[in-house]
């Protein structure tokens, strides 16, 4: 087992592994037990390039961020946060403006008390345990409201985490919700699994993680996830995959393995 128990609930069965967990055990984290590790090893006998997929994720997160603080946004609500591990959005977003506020949202035991306990001294960012798609409990959440002001331009982030919504679950109307709570200048990051891609072997996957762990996962198409921005308008170069979101170097000319699996953007509130 990794790192310290501390961050481990009584009630955890250490045998069922959590999507959470596997996500930072594939980013080098250290808050992931044994059966987390051996999912994802089954995981990347299907698709050897999954740490690389992973890792495309975190950076756009941390791009994604920093777009949105060039924009001059100073808050940011994190739907779906997951175990706080490298790059955390208040990390990133600190080392520019100390006084940016973060409220991280997930309903994930480990998720939870390993942020608790990260962000205990932290004045400026919180975490609300709560389902994302209830708006109504995320947006009302007293950390929610003594953190950020719905006045001003919001950076909202979905990242990685709106495929763990199944299908039959309506994702797109808590999404509107959270659109329309947002002031004008706002914006919403989202990245999402696909199948839309032939070398990644997507039902695979989806299968290893719903016979292993608690947790659902899905995929949805390029359609599918550009509905999710509602009437934002994207930002260049539009809906991609996450790699290919505004990199910090050029990506591989045939936009290769290693970048494909998730779909990309940000887009921006013009108009209420």
């Amino acid at each position: 087992m990794a790192g310290d128990s501390g961050w481990i609930p009584a009630n955890l069965d250490p045998a069922r592994p959590s999507s959470a967990r596997i996500y930072d055990y594939a980013l080098g984290g250290g808050h992931n037990l044994a059966s987390d590790r051996a999912l994802f090893e089954q995981v990347l006998k299907v698709q050897p390039n999954a740490r690389q997929i992973v890792w495309s994720n975190r950076s756009f997160m941390r791009r994604a961020v920093l777009f949105m603080m060039d924009l001059g946004i100073r808050q940011f609500l994190d739907l779906g946060s997951g175990i706080p591990t490298v790059g955390n959005v208040h990390e990133i977003a600190h080392k520019v403006d100390p006084a940016c506020r973060v409220v991280y949202v997930d309903i994930d035991e480990v998720a939870i008390a390993h942020s608790k306990l990260m962000l205990e001294h932290e004045d400026n960012a919180a975490i609300v345990e709560a389902d994302f798609t209830r708006p109504g409990e995320v947006l009302g959440h007293p950390e929610t409201v003594r953190l950020l002001d719905f006045t001003r331009p919001i950076g909202l982030l979905a990242v990685a985490s709106l495929h763990s919504v199944p299908t039959e679950t309506d994702i797109y109307r808590p999404l509107e919700r959270y659109r329309d709570a947002l002031a004008v200048g706002s914006a919403l990051a989202v990245s999402h699994f696909t199948a839309d891609f032939e070398d990644v072997h997507t039902q695979e996957l989806i299968e290893i993680v719903r016979a292993g762990a608690h947790n659902q996962v899905c995929a949805r198409t390029r359609d599918e996830v550009l509905d999710l921005f509602g009437d934002f308008e994207l930002a260049d170069p539009g809906l991609v995959t996450a790699a290919a979101w505004r990199p910090d170097t050029a990506p591989a000319p045939d936009g290769g393995a290693a970048e494909r699996g998730l779909w990309a953007g940000v887009a921006v509130k013009v108009r209420r």
